[in-house]
């Protein structure tokens, strides 16, 4: 399933705007990519897949530019 829009909105919310990619190895950003999202390169990514036990809650919800997604291991692939 994707987030409802009320996960989406508290999400970029909570992101001030910026990428919360912190998995690819961001260290000149302060330890996140921190690229600015837009309506055309925001993506809301699953920590957790659902396939093992991720929820559509936001505290499993992150704000990702589109580079950052691609970049997950799961991007891409159904449940």
């Amino acid at each position: 399933m994707a987030f409802p829009d009320l996960i989406k909105n508290q999400a970029y919310i909570r992101s001030g705007g910026r990428c919360e990619c912190t998995r690819l190895l961001h260290v000149h950003f302060g330890g996140r990519c921190n690229a600015p999202l837009t309506s055309y390169n925001t993506e809301f990514h699953h920590k957790t897949a659902q396939a093992v036990g991720g929820n559509d809650g936001l505290s499993n919800c992150e704000a990702l530019c589109i580079t950052c997604h691609r970049q997950t291991g799961s991007y891409g692939r159904q449940p």
